[in-house]
């Protein structure tokens, strides 16, 4: 709902053994980016305080970013490349085309922080009791 601006937010999740970033709550976020909302998103120092408490209080852990894309591919910018900040993170984006959702891709940062890897998304039904 923060068509036409980008949103942005927090995946909180576990690491499993082998790595794999298991997502299982969203922690949404202000964008706070000064200018440019419509193709730039910003999360502050308190934004990761604040998920990083709202994971614990879960019992999970902060293990990526999402942000949208409004009106352009779901795929890393320039800019995305630039600003991420965190190796073995995930970071989803959503493609937003006239207000709908329309793709999900999600990406790992190289360590070296000079590219990104795509990552695949396995989607499961919430476990029920």
């Amino acid at each position: 709902d923060a068509y036409p601006e980008e949103g942005c937010g927090f995946l909180l999740g576990t690491v499993t053994d082998d790595g794999t970033n298991r997502v299982t709550a969203l922690h949404r976020a202000a964008n706070r980016h000064a200018e440019n909302r419509e193709r730039r998103y910003e999360l502050t120092a308190d934004d990761y305080r604040d998920a990083d408490a709202a994971a614990q209080d879960q019992g999970l852990d902060v293990v990526g970013v999402y942000h949208s894309h409004p009106d352009h591919p779901a795929r890393p910018s320039e800019t995305d490349l630039e600003e991420a900040t965190f190796p073995g993170y995930t970071y989803v984006i959503v493609s937003v085309h006239d207000g709908t959702p329309e793709d999900l891709t999600a990406w790992t940062l190289a360590p070296d922080r000079s590219a990104f890897y795509r990552e695949e998304i396995d989607v499961h039904a919430p476990e029920t009791a």
